[in-house]
């Protein structure tokens, strides 16, 4: 595909792809609306059997279930003991996850294995077009009739077992037709993801070049002539002469304890780590006495770092902001660094720099995806430091700068929703044949 092909934009794509006009009817379901006149519906349980064998993993190579598929088990996904409790899936089959926490997460399998009692494992009946019914399932309006169909206590905890999921009604075109529609949404999402992937690659240069700016910023400084010396640490190497190597410890309180006296019926913000994103602090309230033990404690104006993989990787930091009551409790995942103002955003943008984060990350201990940083290597990581003048000078700069990149990012992931609402429309009006092959 051209460059040319791949600048299209969305809206480009929609004009070559009008709805032409076509005889319909009302599907009598709500989800699917206007059918073509000469499709059926059906439910579920018409195409589909149940296949719900247990096996271990021991004997079925683990897999997971998606939102791109099947695919051998991931090394995030959660393991157990339990070897024997999983259920076999073989290839043809159709896997869903039941949760509605794992929204869109299904797929074709293309191996023989097993998968978490989570997902309810299918096998075609009859002649049917498999990969129809896959782009079908995808389709987010069927994942919304999907979830409407269960039960649960909580929203993030919704689960549709196959006793509700067999009843749900599905248009049922012709073979001939369902082959068509499926080859021609292959080819069309392809075109459509590659859009996607390339905006995604634009974006993570971006992502690299500003880690190279605050890298080269907060070790070298903004004078590329000053007079250099030897730091005396290995890592750090060459620094402008004026600036003092210091350890973190002697420049903020690392992880300090609560300063503050509160009751149980003070409101204060909440943050789980998932919440603490780069520069960017979410958080709710939530009542002192409803909070457990085992949290971190943070006040306004504190750095908030994670420090667990992947989340410490992704440079998951920020300044601790609007806090209500100035006060916060967060994940135990966190780092806190407590600074006077004038050090502050410096330290701020020098724990982003890629050395300090690529040797934090060669010590992080633990096993699977939970690894992580050693508060004790943090505490005494050396740093170059220059003048509160120069210090002021750089986080101007670097305000500045990453701000502007942090701008273009900005509009690429909104080209990217985009373009990822239009491949969901796309989806929905050619399963339900609103839109002609």
């Amino acid at each position: 595909m051209s460059n040319e092909q791949l600048a299209m934009s969305n809206e480009q794509i929609a004009i070559s792809n009008e709805p032409q006009t076509r005889q319909m009817k009302d599907s009598g379901v709500e989800w699917i609306g206007e059918i073509p006149a000469q499709w059926d519906v059906s439910t579920i349980n018409s195409l589909y059997t149940l296949r719900n064998q247990k096996v271990s993993d021991r004997d079925y190579t683990p897999l997971s279930v998606t939102m791109k598929g099947i695919v051998p088990q991931l090394e995030t996904a959660a393991k157990t003991d339990a070897h024997d409790d999983r259920k076999l899936v073989k290839k043809g089959d159709f896997a869903i996850n039941s949760r509605s926490d794992r929204r869109g997460s299904c797929g074709i399998s293309n191996y023989d294995g097993s998968v978490s009692l989570i997902n309810t494992v299918l096998t075609p009946r009859g002649e049917m077009h498999p990969v129809y019914y896959n782009w079908l399932f995808h389709s987010a309006r069927f994942a919304d009739e999907f979830y409407r169909w269960g039960h649960g206590i909580v929203d993030d905890l919704w689960t549709t077992r196959w006793q509700e999921m067999r009843n749900i009604t599905i248009p049922v075109p012709e073979y001939a037709v369902q082959q068509i529609i499926a080859d021609h949404l292959d080819r069309k999402c392809t075109q459509i993801d590659t859009l996607i992937a390339n905006q995604q690659q634009q974006i993570e240069k971006l992502k690299a070049y500003k880690q190279s700016v605050i890298t080269e910023t907060v070790t070298k400084g903004l004078d590329p002539d000053v007079a250099m010396k030897d730091s005396g640490v290995e890592w750090i190497g060459e620094i402008p002469e004026h600036w003092e190597v210091v350890r973190i410890k002697n420049i903020c309180s690392f992880n300090p304890s609560s300063r503050k006296t509160y009751s149980d019926s003070d409101i204060v913000s909440y943050a789980p780590m998932e919440c603490v994103r780069t520069g960017q602090l979410l958080h709710k309230e939530i009542q002192i006495k409803n909070i457990s033990s085992g949290l971190t404690y943070f006040e306004e104006n504190d750095i908030i770092m994670a420090k667990v993989t992947p989340c410490f990787e992704n440079g998951n930091i920020a300044i601790a902001t609007e806090l209500t009551n100035g006060i916060a409790f967060g994940s135990s995942e966190l780092f806190v660094f407590r600074a006077r103002s004038e050090i502050r955003h410096f330290l701020f943008y020098f724990l982003q720099n890629d050395v300090f984060k690529n040797y934090a990350a060669a010590t992080m201990t633990g096993t699977g995806g939970l690894k992580r940083v050693s508060p004790g290597f943090v505490n005494n990581f050396h740093l170059a430091l220059p003048s509160k003048d120069e210090r002021n000078q750089i986080v101007e700069y670097l305000n500045e700068k990453c701000g502007q990149i942090d701008r273009l990012i900005a509009i690429k992931q909104q080209k990217i929703e985009r373009i990822q609402q239009y491949k969901k429309s796309v989806i929905y009006e050619y399963v339900t044949g609103k839109r002609e092959v």
